[in-house]
C-alpha cells in the first residue's frame, strides 16, 4: 500500500527535472505565440470514513457509491459494517477489487463493537482473530475498536474490565501485522461517575499495541484539547476523524446535532494539523453523522476547504 505519511501542499512545484523562467524576468509582455507554462500540483490524499454515506450505501449499494467518492477525489477509505465477515456487503477481497479498480485504498476498518459475547471471553477472542483475517484481506493495516455500547459502559470500573480485552486485542492485532485502535466519542470523558475513562484507556494499554484514532468533533464537544493529547502521548494518534462543530445545532434523528462541513464551524483545524507530527498522523478521514444537505453534497464541501487549506 502506498502508505502517506507526509501530507502534500498544494505548491505548484516545477516538474522534476525542469526548470522554466517566467515572462517578466526579460520582457514586461509574454510573447503571443509562447504558451503559457502551468505548473504541475499534487493530489492530495484525504480520507472519507464511509459511514457518512450509510444510507446511499443501503439503497444504491456500495460500488456506485464509491465511484462518486473517486469522483470527489477522495483516495483513502474507512470501512465499516463488518457483519458476517463481510465489509460494507461485500467479501473483503471483492471490496478490495472494487476500489483498486477506482484508485482507492482502504487503510482502516471499524470492525469491533462488542465486548462480550454468549460465548463467554473465547468467542469474543475468537471473533477478533477472524476480524483480522478479514481487515488484512482488503488491504488495511488498522483494526479499529469503533464504539462502546450503553449497557457496557456505566461505570469507570467497566472500562477497566475492557482494558483487559483491548490490550489482547492489540496484541493479537500486532502479532498479525496489523496495528489495533481505539475510536472515541465524548462518552469517555464524561462518564456516569465523573472519571476520564480516556485518559485510563491511555495510561493503562501498551502504547505500542492500542493506539488511538482521535475524534476531533467528539473530543471538542466534551470540552478537551486534541493538542494537549497529543503531547500528553505523542506517536498514538495515527488516525484522525475530521467533522467541525457549530454552536447552534440543528435538528436530526430526533436530536439536536451540532456536526457542520469541515471549515464551517469552531475548531481550529490549522492549529490540529500543525501539531501532527507530534499525534503520530498517518491517516485522516472526513466523517459527518449528520448533515443539513445531502452526504454528497457535505463531503464535497469538506474535501473542497482541504484541498484549498494550506496547513494539510
Amino acid at each position: 500500500m502506498n502508505k502517506r505519511r507526509e501530507f502534500l501542499k498544494t505548491t505548484g512545484a516545477l516538474a522534476a527535472g525542469s526548470l522554466v523562467l517566467p515572462y517578466g524576468c526579460t520582457s514586461k509582455k509574454k510573447p503571443a505565440d509562447v504558451e503559457e507554462v502551468v505548473a504541475p500540483t499534487e493530489k492530495k490524499d484525504i480520507g472519507l470514513q464511509l459511514y457518512t454515506l450509510r444510507n446511499e450505501i443501503e439503497a444504491e449499494g456500495i460500488k456506485p457509491v464509491l465511484e462518486k467518492v473517486a469522483k470527489l477525489g477522495y483516495t483513502w477509505m474507512e470501512g465499516f459494517k463488518y457483519e458476517d465477515r463481510k465489509i460494507l456487503g461485500l467479501a473483503p477481497a471483492e471490496l478490495k477489487k472494487v476500489m483498486d479498480d477506482l484508485g482507492l485504498t482502504m487503510p482502516s476498518v471499524h470492525a469491533v463493537t462488542e465486548v462480550s459475547s454468549d460465548g463467554g471471553k473465547d468467542a469474543v477472542i475468537k471473533q477478533m482473530a477472524e476480524s483480522v483475517e478479514d481487515v488484512k484481506a482488503v488491504g488495511a493495516e488498522f483494526l479499529i475498536w469503533a464504539y462502546l455500547q450503553d449497557e457496557d459502559r456505566k461505570s469507570i470500573e467497566d472500562y477497566k474490565r475492557h482494558l483487559e480485552t483491548w490490550n489482547q486485542f492489540g496484541k493479537i492485532c500486532k502479532d498479525s501485522g496489523l496495528q489495533f485502535a481505539y475510536h472515541n466519542h465524548d462518552f469517555e470523558f464524561l462518564t456516569p461517575d465523573g472519571f476520564n475513562a480516556y485518559d485510563m484507556i491511555m495510561e493503562n494499554s501498551d502504547p505500542d499495541e492500542v493506539k488511538f484514532e482521535l475524534d476531533l468533533f467528539w473530543i471538542t464537544k466534551a470540552g478537551y484539547d486534541p493538542v494537549v493529547y497529543f503531547e500528553k502521548a505523542p506517536g498514538r494518534f495515527p488516525l484522525w476523524h475530521v467533522k467541525d462543530l457549530i454552536e447552534q445545532p440543528f435538528s436530526a434523528d430526533g436530536e439536536d446535532r451540532y456536526f457542520a462541513e469541515v471549515g464551517n464551524g469552531v475548531i481550529d483545524f490549522a492549529r490540529i494539523f500543525n501539531a501532527r507530527e507530534t499525534a503520530g498522523l498517518e491517516y485522516f478521514f472526513v466523517e459527518q453523522d449528520f448533515t443539513q444537505r445531502t452526504p454528497f453534497e457535505s463531503i464535497e464541501i469538506s474535501i473542497d476547504y482541504m484541498n484549498k487549506a494550506d496547513f494539510i
